[in-house]
């Protein structure tokens, strides 16, 4: 609410969804058939701790504790480490182990989920074990009441026909025989949808054109540059 804040909206409609609300829908399926599934955000429902903890679970918190702290002002700074502390691909006890294929009965199947507070407070029941199972729009629901938490304006956007550019070409590449037969050797790939999040913040080391919405996707995928 304070206009000097890098995490200022001045629009109060804005602020009230973007901060302030527990609940929300989040968009699922495939272009043809779009699904809408409730989530329970909870930021408010006793989740300030257990945000903070995660903070100072983070590599970069025992990496270098002093300079981690420092930075803890810096919503893009805070917006890296959580997108990093939502998945558990670091040995960093991450919050959620990912999982697309195979049988899900020894733990809980990504799709029966529909809210981040049960999944934040078994993680810190198990120890800060990472909770099993997640999926691209999990993490997302997750991220967001976290960051909403800290006091950072955030979004879900989904994304349908969600193209995975794994060769960094710009384009989705498939090759066929002289036959015309196809030929599986891309790793490119189409999903069916992909969802992630936005925050709101200013960003002085870029230019004022930049301000707004910031893109974080706390799926683990692939490393950032190797």
């Amino acid at each position: 609410w304070f206009a000097g804040d890098d995490v200022y909206i001045a629009n109060e409609n804005e602020r009230q969804e973007y901060v302030l609300n527990e609940n929300g829908i989040i968009f699922v399926g495939n272009v043809r058939y779009i699904e809408a599934r409730a989530w329970y955000y909870g930021q408010f429902q006793d989740m300030l701790n257990i945000c903070l903890t995660m903070l100072d679970l983070s590599l970069y918190y025992r990496q270098d504790p002093a300079m981690d702290m420092s930075r803890r002002g810096d919503p893009k700074y805070v917006g890296r480490v959580i997108s990093s502390m939502i998945n558990g691909n670091d040995n960093d006890n991450g919050v959620l182990l990912g999982k697309w294929q195979g049988s899900f009965h020894s733990h809980e199947n990504p799709s029966r989920w529909d809210g981040s507070v049960v999944i934040l407070k078994k993680w810190r029941q198990d120890n800060y074990r990472p909770v099993q199972y997640g999926q691209c729009w999990v993490f997302a629901g997750v991220m967001c009441t976290v960051l909403r938490c800290l006091g950072i304006p955030t979004r879900l956007v989904s994304n349908f026909n969600s193209a995975h550019d794994v060769d960094r070409n710009l384009s989705i590449d498939k090759y066929y025989d002289s036959s015309g037969r196809s030929l599986n050797i891309s790793k490119d790939s189409t999903w069916d949808y992909h969802v992630w999040n936005e925050s709101w913040f200013i960003r002085p080391d870029l230019g004022r054109s930049y301000n707004g919405w910031q893109v974080l996707d706390a799926t683990p995928q692939e490393q950032s540059k190797g």
